[in-house]
């Protein structure tokens, strides 16, 4: 069996985080169970939580840092260092924008859970990318935008699946 790089995105915080982020831990929690690699931001709240579920279901997370060093990542952008839960963390030094292209280009799939302007960014990456990308529907925020994103700016679906049930999703990207 291939072993996958499953992408999380989502967002760090927002009005529908609680339920966000229970959906994100299911989908951690399936990525592990199937015995796939786990990739995120390195990031705080949806990814986060998609990465603890992941770690305690016994799967592997990679984080890609927008910061340059340790340091920079904990000081100035102030996200998650815990070494418990990310197995490597990539300091890319290229901002939250190339540390998204790096981190989506990285990745087999992209799972877009809830989100603001960054999830809908990484999205954006992975769509032109042409890479597979799973649309959580139901979890609020841009995922929840993303047909009609795609059908204002006249685009077809490419490889963009969409379901609301995490377990199926996670299926459904790697079919």
């Amino acid at each position: 069996m291939r072993q996958f790089k499953i992408c999380v995105s989502g967002g760090s915080k927002g009005k529908n985080a609680q339920k966000a982020y229970d959906l994100a831990r299911k989908v951690g929690e399936a990525i592990a169970k199937k015995g796939h690699v786990l990739i995120t931001g390195a990031t705080n709240g949806v990814p986060f939580e998609a990465a603890k579920a992941c770690k305690k279901a016994g799967g592997s997370n990679i984080g890609f840092s927008p910061a340059g060093t340790e340091v920079e990542h904990s000081k100035k952008y102030r996200l998650p260092m815990d070494s418990k839960i990310f197995d490597h963390i990539i300091y890319t030094e290229a901002g939250y924008a190339g540390r998204n292209l790096l981190m989506v280009r990285s990745s087999d799939a992209t799972i877009m859970i809830d989100g603001r302007m960054g999830t809908l960014n990484e999205f954006t990456v992975a769509y032109e990318e042409d890479e597979i990308v799973g649309v959580l529907e139901g979890s609020g925020g841009t995922a929840d935008l993303v047909r009609a994103i795609l059908e204002a700016a006249g685009k077809g679906l490419r490889k963009v699946v969409f379901d609301t049930d995490p377990e199926r999703l996670v299926e459904k990207v790697i079919e």
